[in-house]
């Protein structure tokens, strides 16, 4: 007969976690070895496990081991960003390259990231970017795919940036993505090219992930995503990038700021 049930292991496992006896990114001992500790059967065991994947302090699986989770880095988004963005943008190259998004959004400094890379293509747009964009048929975009790691371990953020390829085509180094992170971010880029900023607008949905962003972010079951579409407009009013990228609801704040004039 079984000793423990799994609310048992749950929370002796929990207390582990966070009293330091199991590490972050440490692998869980095999079922086995679970079953001796706890004298439990291979049924509570799983079904602990299962628990505490479900809030988020267990990871892994799926044909691989099980880990403790490494607890990712917490993001502020502020729409205040976009204008100090902006301001920095006729800065010089060394004040731009100490304020990116690294800085702003997680506080940590780029050269602390674990893992960062661009991947740039040149492609003919999904439809419903083509549209955005008011592209036609036959017309390219240069697709600008970002992934980053803030710690090692930890699940990666991905955010897919899409800009009408004649808007930049001329400009070498903006289709070069050994030139990132760039200091200053999209708005310098696109001022390289003389293209002023003059509105940006998030558009903002709630959904469940796919399998593939529940382990690419390393999301916990249940966990919704806040889907961003970011519209980038010129002082003129067209949109010249649609960014794209998914934040997992576990790990950031959304600040919206409204300066009010006075009467």
């Amino acid at each position: 007969m079984e000793r423990v049930d799994a609310k048992a292991v749950a929370r002796q496992l929990r207390a582990a976690i966070r009293e330091g006896e199991l590490q972050e990114g440490a692998t869980l001992p095999t079922n086995e070895v679970l079953r001796e500790r706890f004298g439990a059967g291979k049924n509570v065991i799983s079904a602990a496990i299962q628990t505490l994947k479900g809030e988020g302090l267990l990871t892994g699986g799926r044909g691989g081991p099980v880990r403790v989770r490494v607890t990712p880095k917490h993001l502020t988004r502020s729409n205040t960003a976009y204008q100090e963005e902006k301001d920095l943008v006729r800065e010089p190259e060394d004040v731009r390259r100490r304020r990116g998004s690294a800085e702003r959004d997680a506080n940590v400094d780029i050269s602390a990231v674990n893992d960062d890379q661009a991947v740039y293509d040149v492609v003919e747009p999904p439809v419903d970017i083509a549209k955005i964009l008011g592209l036609s048929t036959g017309q390219y975009v240069l697709r600008r795919t970002y992934l980053r790691q803030y710690q090692e371990g930890e699940g990666y953020s991905r955010m897919v940036s899409y800009i009408p390829y004649h808007l930049v085509k001329d400009y070498p180094p903006l289709l070069d993505a050994s030139n990132e992170p760039w200091p200053g971010g999209t708005q310098h880029q696109l001022f390289t090219a003389g293209i002023e900023v003059g509105k940006i607008i998030d558009q903002v949905t709630a959904r469940m992930p796919t399998d593939e962003e529940s382990e690419l972010y390393d999301i916990p079951s249940k966990v919704p995503v806040l889907a961003i579409r970011k519209l980038t407009h010129d002082i003129a009013g067209r949109v010249v990038d649609v960014g794209q990228l998914l934040i997992p609801g576990d790990r950031a704040l959304l600040e919206y700021v409204t300066e009010l004039r006075r009467w």
